[in-house]
């Protein structure tokens, strides 16, 4: 099961995120990023995080670890923000934190030009992806993180926020299995990524024993989709299996070079440009991308 600590110190929330998530010390001395239960996105979110990130730490991918926070409301009462501070009354109790990478940054597409990934690293990724249908890992939105990124330790992807994982939880009558999704503009495609070397390697790992005891780390509370909590993990464990046995139909493969990406995102752009009345045409064009590169490090004081 998860460890349980408690939040003892709230350093600051990261507003880069939609569900505003915030660095607490808790109790254990550890510093951790702590999603909430109150936040817009709701406890799927949480379910979808604690089920892809322990099945990608159990297939051996970097995903840092996850604890269930208790968190008392009081420790943060002098955040500024009411929009925040009502996310905070929403959430006491037991939420979700990941461990804190000091000085992790994000893998943009500036860092990714320069940053080498082996192929079957990035197939491997990829096909998790695929398998949890996480939709939100694309060349301006990556969820990827590059640490450590100090000392002499050479740096590596870490994954992380998978909330957006999982689609088929929000219609479990409406989706089938097998389905595939675009995942040309994953964020590791022009890595040349080797989705068939992975699924050899990962599909068979991913047994329903595996399976159990990863949706067995969702807190009870969180799963409310069936009659049962057990019923809810047998559901997920179900149809991840189901995806697993039919990965032959949804595997991943046509993926645009970098020469590609940069042709399409130049015709985006001048379509943009051309759309725009004159007086705009000198604006940057931010669609899609990170207002600013995420640094945690400047969160400890």
């Amino acid at each position: 099961m998860l460890s349980e600590v408690t939040a003892t110190r709230y350093l600051t929330p990261l507003r880069s995120g939609g569900s505003v998530p915030g660095v607490f010390e808790a109790d254990d001395l550890g510093t951790y990023v702590v999603k909430f239960t109150g936040s817009a996105q709701g406890r799927k979110a949480l379910v979808a995080e604690v089920i892809v990130g322990e099945l990608a730490r159990a297939l051996g991918l970097r995903f840092p670890e996850l604890v269930l926070v208790r968190f008392d409301p009081a420790i943060a009462s002098d955040e500024p923000h009411q929009e925040v501070r009502d996310l905070h009354r929403a959430s006491a109790g037991v939420n979700l934190g990941m461990d804190y990478l000091p000085g992790a940054r994000d893998f943009t597409p500036e860092v990714a030009k320069h940053f080498p990934v082996d192929p079957l690293e990035a197939g491997r990724i990829v096909w998790l992806d695929a398998l949890t249908v996480n939709v939100d890992r694309t060349v301006h939105s990556s969820n990827l993180m590059v640490w450590p990124t100090l000392g002499t330790v050479p740096a590596h992807l870490w994954l992380i926020d998978h909330g957006a994982a999982l689609v088929f939880h929000h219609r479990w009558d409406a989706t089938d299995p097998a389905k595939a999704y675009d995942f040309r503009h994953h964020a590791l495609g022009h890595y040349g990524p080797d989705v068939r070397a992975a699924d050899a390697e990962l599909a068979p790992k991913v047994t329903e024993d595996l399976l159990r005891r990863v949706v067995g780390e969702v807190p009870d509370d969180w799963l409310t989709d069936h009659a049962t909590p057990d019923e809810a993990r047998e559901a997920y464990v179900t149809y991840l299996h189901a995806r697993v046995r039919a990965s032959g139909q949804w595997l991943p493969t046509d993926f645009p070079s970098r020469e590609e990406l940069a042709a399409e995102e130049a015709l985006r752009t001048a379509r943009n440009q051309r759309g725009r009345p004159a007086w705009l045409r000198q604006v940057p064009d931010l669609h899609g991308k990170p207002a600013a590169e995420q640094d945690w490090s400047v969160h400890l004081g």
